[in-house]
């Protein structure tokens, strides 16, 4: 069984200093599993899902009908409202509620959608809720005990054993992704027939239902393309010219992608790097296997590694990380960059065999001034550590290195 220790402490954490905590990320990916798991923590927990047609009756005829739920003990109750975004009033209904009870009861909040951005107007929340994502599968979950971020910053560049059972794990994280269903079946038919589904359920019914999707055929068209884009500067102009629609609309459908957790992107970093160029933003998907090259693949599935990483870090309150690409005039470029605090903190590059650091790695890390690693996926895990001009360089196995992220 998957128990998500790093997801029940993020909401241990938060809880501990607000009554309503939100829990976002992409569907299917176990936020229902999570909330009942730590429903059961509570002597008092109530489940309401608004897909669940006795629920939403219950809300709609008594907004607060869970203040006569049995108790059995004096400590407050936790409340978990599943899918309660696709309520039309959703924001003004929890603003109220959280004013009346918030000192009575613990409200947890989950949905497939970005919560804090899902729809517009309305009475705000802001200062009612703590925020936090629960994502895809990622190496860390694997680990016999957790890593403190203090831990991990005093050298980044630290490696787990060479355990044959982890490289094993990373090798179905590419194959099957890391949403839980397609992982532990571990099939590729049970995948395809999976991600099939999965994709048509957010594009035909949640995108076009919530989001306001009109056009579904042309985002499907759109969204079949994007496997082969991953890991490059994304063109708009491009992408319409080969869908036919304008590059306004191929942005807006790709927001609803990102909305929906079905992509995510990167910006480029400029700060403090010479001759750096302002690109379009690279593009990555949370279900990985849908890439069919292997070195864009292995590269997306880091990303989802590192992108778990910089929200976690972040809602714990560890800084405010962010992860972006770079890429100079010269057309240099290093897959990824970690920053806190608006300051560049390590460089990341993937190559799917290579064991010779990348030339562009090692000079933009002479110009960032940071720590760099170059993560390969085939073969042996042995690593290689040195000194840059001071500056620490390794490759080294991307198993070896991602299961040590805290």
């Amino acid at each position: 069984m998957l128990n998500r220790d790093i997801y029940r402490g993020l909401w241990a954490d938060l809880a501990a200093d607000k009554a309503m905590i939100f829990l976002a990320g992409p569907r299917q990916a176990g936020k229902t599993t999570l909330a009942k798991s730590i429903a059961e923590d509570f002597p008092d927990h109530l489940y309401f899902n608004w897909d669940q047609r006795e629920d939403r009756a219950r809300l709609l005829k008594d907004p607060r009908f869970f203040r006569t739920m049995p108790r059995k003990s004096s400590g407050h109750p936790l409340i978990v409202f599943d899918e309660i975004h696709k309520y039309r009033h959703w924001k003004n209904y929890l603003k109220g509620i959280y004013d009346e009870f918030s000192g009575e009861f613990r409200f947890l909040v989950s949905g497939s959608g970005r919560l804090d951005l899902y729809q517009r107007g309305g009475d705000s929340l802001a200062g009612r809720y703590l925020l936090f994502h629960l994502w895809p599968l990622v190496m860390t979950e694997f680990r016999e005990s957790p890593r403190s971020i203090e831990s991990w910053l005093a050298d980044p560049l630290s490696l787990a054993p060479d355990h044959e059972h982890l490289q094993t794990i990373w090798s179905k994280l590419q194959a099957f992704g890391g949403f839980p269903e397609p992982f532990v079946n571990a099939k590729e038919r049970s995948w395809r027939r999976w991600s099939q589904t999965y994709h048509r359920q957010l594009l035909r019914e949640d995108m076009r239902d919530v989001g306001g999707l009109s056009n579904v055929l042309g985002a499907e068209d759109l969204f079949s393309l994007l496997p082969e884009r991953v890991g490059s500067p994304l063109s708009m102009n491009s992408l319409a010219g080969d869908i036919g629609v304008s590059p306004h609309t191929v942005k807006k459908w790709i927001e609803l992608f990102d909305r929906f957790f079905l992509s995510f992107r990167l910006s480029p970093w400029t700060g403090k790097l010479a001759r750096a160029i302002t690109k379009e933003k690279k593009l990555y998907l949370f279900d990985s296997p849908l890439v069919s090259d292997e070195g864009r693949r292995f590269e997306n599935a880091v990303a989802l590694e590192l992108n778990r990483a910089v929200h976690t870090w972040s809602e714990l309150g560890h800084g405010d990380y962010s992860l972006h690409y770079v890429r100079n005039k010269e057309k240099q470029e290093v897959d990824f960059l970690i920053v806190r605090d608006r300051k560049p903190l390590l460089l990341v590059e993937t190559k799917l065999s290579e064991r010779s650091a990348a030339s562009s790695l090692l000079k933009l890390q002479a110009q960032l001034g940071v720590p760099a690693v170059q993560l390969f996926s085939k073969g042996e895990g042995t690593f290689k550590r040195w000194s840059n001009n001071g500056l620490d360089v390794m490759i080294a196995p991307a198993w070896r290195w991602l299961v040590q992220l805290p």
